[in-house]
């Protein structure tokens, strides 16, 4: 047993570490903290074992649990004989980060850009509006050109998610493996 006290400080600063910057992926460091006991664990946990281990609540257990299974950061494990669901860290980081970033800036691209597309629309026809004044005309100009680079910036940013998809992305940022 004594062994293993020395693997306890070096996992206590990763998970202390990657625990505190979950935000970036929209969950609380105890969910962080989740992903980490899930991740340096040898064997699929239950939740009983997760909660036992964690000290939190079953409901939090179970709400984290699935957070986690929505990001695609864990799945669940088969092992016969075994009636409880068990669960583990999907380990292929570089996917798990491809499946976050396409799940929540895809919706969030499409949605500025429909936005952008369909006040291009209006602004346009204020444009040809007789009725509406040289300045504002001018300033609709300006606002047209305006939501363009951004809608330039959106198609660059769509190409940027499909590069994850298809893994193109490696082309140009290839993973290294260290020596």
């Amino acid at each position: 047993m004594k062994e293993f006290e020395s693997l306890k400080q070096p996992r206590s600063r990763v998970i202390e570490a990657i625990s505190q910057n979950m935000g970036l992926y929209g969950v609380t460091p105890s969910i962080g903290r989740l992903y980490c006991l899930l991740f340096f664990s040898d064997k699929p946990l239950t939740l009983d074992e997760m909660k036992e281990e964690l000290g939190m609540s079953k409901a939090s257990m179970s709400l984290a649990v699935r957070t986690l299974l929505d990001l695609n950061m864990v799945e669940k494990a088969w092992i016969k004989g075994v009636r409880k669901d068990l669960y583990v860290v999907d380990d292929d980081s570089y996917q798990r980060f491809f499946d976050y970033f396409i799940t929540k800036w895809r919706p969030a691209n499409n949605t500025n850009m429909k936005a952008i597309e369909k006040s291009i629309t209006e602004l346009e026809e204020i444009l040809t509006d007789s009725e509406a004044s040289k300045e504002i005309r001018e300033q609709a100009q300006v606002d047209i050109k305006k939501l363009q680079n951004w809608l330039d910036y959106y198609d660059w940013l769509n190409r940027l998610i499909k590069s994850f998809e298809t893994k193109e992305i490696f082309d140009f940022i290839p993973i290294n493996k260290r020596d």
